[in-house]
């Protein structure tokens, strides 16, 4: 039986991992992302193309392809997990919001922590009374 080589030496990986390297450095998320692309696989047991499709991800958001991530968000939790972190991070709490009130649990927990960094305690407690009210951690983390 032949299987295929994912070993960190395979030419694929290493073309791709030097490919999004140089891409990356020189400011091109459009190759970068085209370079994780081709060797990207989310939960593959291969480790070297895990960490791609997490790179994919990553550089999605870099290259302000938000369109894009949110698609592939109502699938993968790993773009979910990182266009709630581009929320959280820039401050966009409104879209926070919409994605807890749609069953994004992590959207939820991010809107709370971000409503606290802002001195709005209150503002957290509400959101998880209106949002998730039963969510122990989400409570947690808005009386913290």
């Amino acid at each position: 039986m032949v299987t295929e080589d994912h070993s960190p030496n395979s030419d694929d990986v290493t073309d791709a991992y030097v490919a999004m390297g140089e891409a990356e450095a020189r400011g091109d998320w459009i190759a970068a992302i085209a370079a994780a692309r081709r060797i990207a696989e989310c939960y593959s047991h291969d480790h070297y193309r895990h960490s791609a499709h997490l790179r994919h991800m990553h550089l999605l958001t870099k290259a302000g392809l938000l369109d894009e991530l949110t698609e592939l968000a109502k699938t993968d939790v790993h773009a979910r997990r990182s266009l709630d972190k581009h929320f959280y991070e820039t401050g966009r709490d409104a879209e926070l919001r919409d994605r807890a009130e749609h069953g994004d649990e992590y959207a939820l927990y991010l809107l709370v922590r971000l409503l606290r960094s802002r001195g709005d305690q209150a503002g957290a407690r509400r959101a998880v009374d209106d949002i998730a009210p039963t969510n122990a951690y989400a409570r947690r983390l808005a009386d913290e």
